[in-house]
């Protein structure tokens, strides 16, 4: 192990207070970048603004409600649109000023502070929580920074290191919005400018693609269906019969509740159903221990992201989670996670479904169950796209799994046991051919755009050697 020595006055420990060594060793770094490369600061050609915290909820009541973004919404390259909430459109006018647009940035200022996404083409327009800062390029903007190459550059390692030095030290760590206006970045040369912006452009048209693509798979699915699930009343008071509950040996209402019974009732009427455990086998994760994680910018070169329930973003598992850990732990427990394997969260925010792809190296927290289909699926003509989708939907992934959640101390948990109950409806095998096509296309995109990711941050750190 090598040893990295600089010198430090001490005028510059009575001006930042901070007796971290990576601290002043991180400040010489970013001295030494700017006198080589000069630099532009971010408030002289954005402005930069944060929200507030208004009346919202989890889930879209009307069509005319608005997405409310936290801070925890944010994962780096990516607006996790599968936990944003919503505000009333009468509120949201109200916040004019706090709007969020396609292209603006955002930035987390608490949290997984330093986490960076684009606001996404879908997200017509929103606003945020006050733990997160709207970067938007000024009109009269005379750098050549774009918001695609803000992205990739924000996210990077080098750009991390600045971050962190602005972050409080006090018990409770911040972003303070004023002191990141003095945030500076490099001059660097178009053609790399041009090259990283491309690469974030492609990433991001193939996750519209791939979401386009998930979406018709489900509008088939439902078609095919043909159940109109609208007319399944959501009934208030409700009585069962106690042998129902002794039955099921499941002593929690929701197990019996009408809409979950119901919908399950009215898709058998017209599709055989077959239980999940006699289709897919199912392996939960490990738990590593906290002392084992290492932070995104305190990583190793070959650490492996450690996924826990908080790191599936939209339908696939973080790039960039909050933890990573070590190759050696990584073999050591051998979780034997394949392409094409389904993960689905069992504990805390249970039914949240993602697939793995080729650059995906991951292990998974023991809040997360590893699905894989047996050999007797292919009696039904059941593909790990279709079970995906299935799982992934409300009325025959999330319904069955709250039925059968109960409260482990203070958190939901569902035991896999129970998880291996869950009726999978079977369609004709054309229908499943056709779903498995455009989920199977959906996720090589999502594959892709990981992959453009990787080439763009290695390409910007490279430019730095960080």
């Amino acid at each position: 192990m090598t040893n990295k020595t600089i010198t430090i006055y001490a005028s510059e420990i009575k001006q930042y207070s901070r007796l971290e060594p990576r601290f002043y060793y991180n400040q010489s770094l970013l001295r030494k970048t700017f006198d080589k490369f000069g630099y532009e600061e971010i408030k002289d050609f954005a402005t930069l603004k944060s929200g507030s915290t208004p009346e919202h909820y989890e889930n879209r009541k009307t069509e005319e409600d608005c997405y409310f973004v936290e801070s925890a919404d944010i994962k780096r390259y990516s607006l996790n649109l599968s936990t944003v909430s919503f505000v009333s459109n009468e509120i949201h006018k109200s916040r004019t000023k706090l709007k969020i647009i396609p292209n603006d940035v955002l930035l987390s200022s608490a949290g997984s502070i330093g986490t960076v996404c684009i606001v996404p083409q879908k997200l017509k327009e929103g606003s945020t929580n006050q733990a997160v800062i709207r970067i938007r390029l000024k009109e009269r903007n005379l750098t050549k920074f774009n918001p695609h190459f803000l992205v990739a550059f924000l996210n990077s390692q080098f750009s991390q290191i600045q971050i962190e030095s602005f972050i409080t030290s006090t018990n409770q760590r911040y972003l303070n919005m004023r002191n990141f206006g003095n945030y500076k970045i490099p001059k660097i040369d178009e053609q790399t400018i041009e090259k990283v912006s491309l690469k974030i452009q492609k990433a991001e048209k193939n996750e519209i693609e791939a979401s386009l693509l998930l979406e018709k798979s489900q509008k088939l699915f439902y078609q095919k269906l043909s159940i109109d699930f609208s007319k399944i009343k959501k009934e208030n008071f409700y009585s069962v019969n106690v042998s129902d509950f002794l039955k099921a040996d499941l002593w929690s209402p929701k197990y019996l509740y009408p809409l979950y019974v119901n919908t399950l009732k009215a898709i058998q009427k017209k599709w055989k159903t077959v239980l999940l455990g006699e289709i897919a086998i199912t392996k939960k994760g490990n738990e590593v221990g906290s002392e084992n994680y290492n932070l995104h910018l305190g990583k190793g070169q070959n650490d492996i992201p450690f996924i826990r329930t908080s790191d599936f973003v939209n339908y696939e598992v973080d790039q960039f989670p909050d933890f990573f850990i070590s190759e050696g732990i990584f073999s050591e427990l051998n979780q034997d996670i394949k392409v094409g394997d389904m993960l689905f969260t069992k504990d805390g925010k249970i039914g949240m479904t993602a697939m793995i792809t080729k650059n995906d190296r991951v292990i998974i927290s023991s809040g997360i169950s590893r699905l894989r289909l047996k050999d007797e699926a292919k009696k039904y003509n059941l593909t790990p796209e279709y079970l995906f989708l299935i799982l992934s939907l409300k009325e025959t992934g999330l319904y069955p799994s709250i039925r059968r959640t109960v409260i482990a101390s203070t958190l939901p948990h569902l035991r896999e046991e129970r998880l291996k109950e869950i009726e999978i409806p079977v369609l004709d095998k054309s229908s499943i051919g056709k779903i498995t096509k455009l989920v199977k296309r959906a996720f090589e995109l999502k594959d892709e755009k990981k992959g453009l990711i990787k080439e763009a941050q290695k390409q910007i750190d490279d430019y730095f050697q960080i």
